[in-house]
């Protein structure tokens, strides 16, 4: 067997060392491919959801140019029931950037994807009954009429979700999945505040209403 010397000879520590060098490269060789693949995610994701947040802001702002107060819109459904109009609605999705990079949609932070996702979902529920509309409208007024209806109701809702998803996409880019949980959290922390300074008006006017009709003989 050899002796301790043949281990500790120089031609087994430079073995050694050059050993330890060559693991030592691998080893900070991929920290600094991991880094630079982290740092390229985080680049392409960033990219994205501005992307995305110009294209909801863009169209969101549309949507709010184009909601009709009440009375116009009352106007207007009377008008399509009466078979004396067919409206004009836009039957693009506005979409042109999510349908780009839907494909990388699974890269942003988790808690974006589902505002975002449902916002574009709403936008093609919309171009579809658009399109729906107007050749209905044609031969069937009543019909069209409520249809009119569900749109201006679709585009509310719509607008709403845009804006959630605008205020999602800001505060991921600010902060990354940590800083839209926080916003959650404080939405729903105000929305539960919100109810209970509600609650206790609420309860004093249904007991005013049970009062009153326990007071009506005929039992109103």
């Amino acid at each position: 067997m050899p002796g301790a010397e043949a281990w500790f000879s120089p031609q087994v520590l430079q073995a050694v060392v050059a050993g330890l060098f060559l693991a030592t490269g691998w080893i900070v060789a991929a920290a600094q491919t991991r880094r630079r693949d982290a740092a390229l995610r985080q680049s392409r994701e960033d990219d994205l959801q501005r992307a995305l947040l110009a294209e909801i802001r863009a169209h969101v702002f549309a949507l709010e140019q184009q909601a009709p107060s009440p009375e116009d819109a009352q106007a207007l459904i009377a008008r399509i029931a009466a078979g004396r109009f067919v409206p004009s609605l836009p039957q693009q999705a506005n979409d042109r950037i999510f349908a780009a990079v839907i494909a990388d949609i699974h890269i942003l932070p988790a808690p974006v994807i589902d505002p975002v996702v449902l916002y574009y979902r709403l936008l093609s529920i919309m171009g579809s009954l658009a399109t729906d509309l107007r050749r209905i409208a044609r031969h069937d007024g009543q019909r069209a009429a409520q249809m009119m209806a569900d749109y201006l109701s679709l585009m509310d809702e719509t607008r709403e979700t845009g804006l959630h998803a605008m205020r999602v996409l800001t505060a991921s880019l600010r902060g990354g999945a940590a800083e839209v949980e926080r916003m959650l959290d404080a939405d729903e922390a105000a929305a539960a505040a919100a109810i209970a300074a509600r609650l206790p008006g609420d309860l004093a006017a249904l007991r005013d209403r049970l009062n009153s009709r326990s007071s009506d003989p005929r039992g109103r």
